[in-house]
């Protein structure tokens, strides 16, 4: 049902939140050495939740594992490469990562205004007013 109401946004509002904590993660590391920054593909994950998911997974032969539901995209964090890499192998770079936060903080924003005037036309609906 949520899904007809809220359509894309929900999903979106949940990959958003995802994403906050990777780039939170990432902001958090920015003078640990070595470590590596990651994020998600967006535009990918967003794409193939509008189109239903990942192309479809058979069985080829009985010895297979079962296939499971998940996508692939939406869970596959990947690595960032980094504009300028620093000498002690860390790959964060504080300004693309808070650029990063901005971005999906207003994308986080204006699912969940999408989803509150859903929710206030029903409302109104509802009322009758």
């Amino acid at each position: 049902m949520f899904a007809s109401i809220f359509g894309i946004h929900e999903r979106a509002l949940y990959a958003a939140a995802d994403r906050i904590g990777v780039l939170a993660t990432n902001i958090a590391n920015a003078d640990t050495p070595n470590f590596k920054a990651r994020d998600y593909d967006f535009a990918a994950t967003l794409a193939d939740v509008a189109n239903g998911g990942a192309l479809p997974m058979v069985q080829t032969h009985a010895g297979h594992l079962p296939v499971a539901g998940s996508s692939a995209a939406e869970s596959e964090l990947k690595y960032r490469n980094p504009f300028q890499p620093s000498l002690d192998g860390n790959t964060v770079e504080a300004p693309v990562e808070q650029a990063k936060f901005a971005e999906n903080a207003v994308r986080y924003q204006t699912s969940l205004d999408f989803i509150n005037r859903q929710v206030a036309a029903i409302q109104l609906a509802i009322a009758g007013q």
